[in-house]
């Protein structure tokens, strides 16, 4: 399968992550990525069903410290 590359990150059908599973890789609360994704903080793509998703490659970027552009 092709890497779909939307903001420089990988969002591959096999690299999407829930609003929920990234907030608990961060140990917030879904409303918190959604503000984060809101203010441009993470890149997301919306489903055809309208569900916000994020890639795990930029994701895993930010959890070893790196910067979020």
């Amino acid at each position: 399968m092709s890497k779909t590359i939307l903001h420089g990150w990988d969002f591959s059908p096999e690299q999407l992550l829930t609003p929920a599973e990234v907030a608990r890789m961060f140990r917030v609360d879904t409303k918190t990525v959604a503000r984060w994704a809101d203010a441009g903080h993470l890149a997301s793509v919306r489903t055809p069903g309208g569900r916000r998703r994020f890639s795990r490659q930029q994701i895993e970027h930010l959890m070893r410290g790196g910067d979020a552009r």
